[in-house]
């Protein structure tokens, strides 16, 4: 690891399903931070700035997902995409 990188990860329960308006909002902030970022749910790991990929992840209202970033700003990008998941709807 660089000294500019960083690790970060984040466990959400989430209010609502992760279907295609919330999947886009969550492919759209993805996509503006610098860190690879992903999210799992059970046995699945996605890159999320893809929307087909996050609605592949079948989380649905009450499921546990856990965002992990490693890079420049990866505290900033789970923490960011954290509270997003956590407000879907």
């Amino acid at each position: 690891m660089s000294p500019n990188s960083d690790t970060a990860e984040a466990r959400i329960v989430l209010p609502a399903h992760l279907h295609a308006r919330p999947a886009g909002a969550l492919a759209r902030a993805a996509a503006g931070f610098e860190s690879d970022v992903e999210i799992s749910h059970q046995d699945r790991t996605v890159n999320p700035v893809g929307i087909l990929a996050v609605m592949s992840l079948g989380a649905t209202a009450g499921a546990t997902v856990t965002v992990r970033a490693q890079g420049a700003d990866a505290h900033q990008a789970v923490t960011e995409l954290a509270a997003l998941l956590r407000t879907i709807d």
